[in-house]
């Protein structure tokens, strides 16, 4: 990391926990967050300075760093911020210059909340099941047919980076991106989804949604592609994440082992919590280790080669993997070390523990970032 980024980690750090949102109500508390991000700038690192951004292009160690930051104090800041670049990210890479100008600056401005709309019922990992159909009518517009689940910010998002089938039997190579505006007719998301770790997740309906034929994101047939590209650049910050809530569960186990009281000691006292602390210290610089290593090598590296990219891919893939698992394990730990104080509903080791569960599925479960390494090995 250079110095720009050490004085990104400082400022973050000091203004984060000043902030002060109810996170009772996820959506309401989501919105909040991606106002008080973007008016004091911190959504400014989701796009490129040519669009109102802080930075020339999408950095990733810059990412890394406001996610483990964020999540640190607020896994649901986290995601706001997130979002706000995944839903984005797409029409970084492949939007014309009026999508760019009319989408970009109003997200790094926190004017415009984004969302990514990629899973459906029956296809999660598995892209290519994928039935939401896109139909070019003849007068010129777009019909969307089919559904989306699971959807971030779904419900409360200004616009949303849809992917469907141009092409149904051409499997990943049918695929289109398009940009599709909340209050277009024939979207319905009003299907709330609630999860163990509460934020905005909707089920979106198109019945006919009829968009125009500007709204095509990318070239025709290349959805697949720039979806994958999308969740690449942010595959290494879900890492961050994971490491964010991680060093904050060992936080909240150190003091609570300084100060727990037990048969006339500390908790901190007894070398079995010694040992533990030991382990969770390891498994959080473990983590880190790979996490910094990924942002490393995207942006420093780089991705234009098929070897670069494969190279990126497989150490992205470790990083997700390993910091999110070993973020699991290290709030386990913390939790335990807690007793019955630690699943006491509204302490930070309760809540810390509902929201890394997420982390492990999502932008690629575990078990697809073991076939992406995999695959890379045996290639060598």
């Amino acid at each position: 990391f250079d110095p720009v980024h050490r004085e990104l980690a400082a400022g973050l750090s000091a203004w984060a926990p000043r902030q002060d949102v109810d996170e009772s109500d996820d959506r309401s508390a989501c919105r909040q967050w991606v106002r008080l991000l973007g008016d004091h700038g911190w959504l400014r690192y989701c796009v490129p300075a040519a669009f109102g951004g802080a930075l020339d292009k999408l950095d990733s160690r810059a990412l890394v760093i406001l996610r483990e930051t964020l999540a640190f104090h607020s896994p649901l800041a986290d995601f706001a911020f997130a979002m706000q670049g995944l839903g984005s990210g797409a029409i970084t890479l492949a939007g014309t210059p009026g999508q760019q100008g009319a989408y970009l600056g109003a997200v790094a401005r926190g004017d415009k909340i984004a969302a990514f709309a990629l899973s459906e019922p029956d296809a999660g990992s598995d892209v290519a099941a994928m039935s939401t159909t896109a139909r070019f009518d003849a007068d010129g517009t777009v019909l969307l047919d089919g559904t989306k689940t699971w959807i971030s910010n779904g419900g409360i998002a200004d616009y949303y980076c849809v992917f469907a089938k141009t092409e149904p039997a051409a499997g990943t190579r049918g695929i289109t991106a398009f940009i599709v505006d909340a209050d277009s007719p024939g979207l319905d998301s009003s299907e709330h989804i609630a999860v163990m770790a509460p934020h905005p997740l909707a089920t979106l309906l198109f019945t006919g949604c009829r968009i125009p034929a500007s709204a095509q994101l990318g070239s025709l047939h290349g959805g697949f592609k720039l979806a994958m590209q999308t969740l690449d650049i942010f595959r290494a910050s879900v890492a961050g994440a994971a490491l964010g809530m991680a060093r904050r569960a060992l936080l909240e186990a150190v003091q609570h082992a300084k100060t727990r009281k037990m048969f006339g000691q500390t908790l901190a006292d007894f070398q079995l919590t010694q040992a533990k602390l030991g382990e969770m210290a390891a498994l959080v610089d473990a983590a880190a280790l790979l996490t910094y290593r990924a942002a490393w090598l995207r942006d420093c590296v780089g991705t234009a080669t098929p070897v670069q990219a494969q190279a990126y891919s497989a150490q992205a893939a470790m990083a997700k993997m390993t910091a999110t698992e070993n973020a699991q394990r290290v709030i386990d730990m913390a939790l335990q070390m807690h007793g019955g104080m630690g699943v006491k509903v509204g302490t930070k080791v309760e809540s810390l523990y509902r929201d890394i569960r997420s982390l492990r599925i999502y932008e690629g479960a575990t078990e697809v970032q073991q076939l992406i390494i995999g695959k890379s090995v045996l290639k060598g």
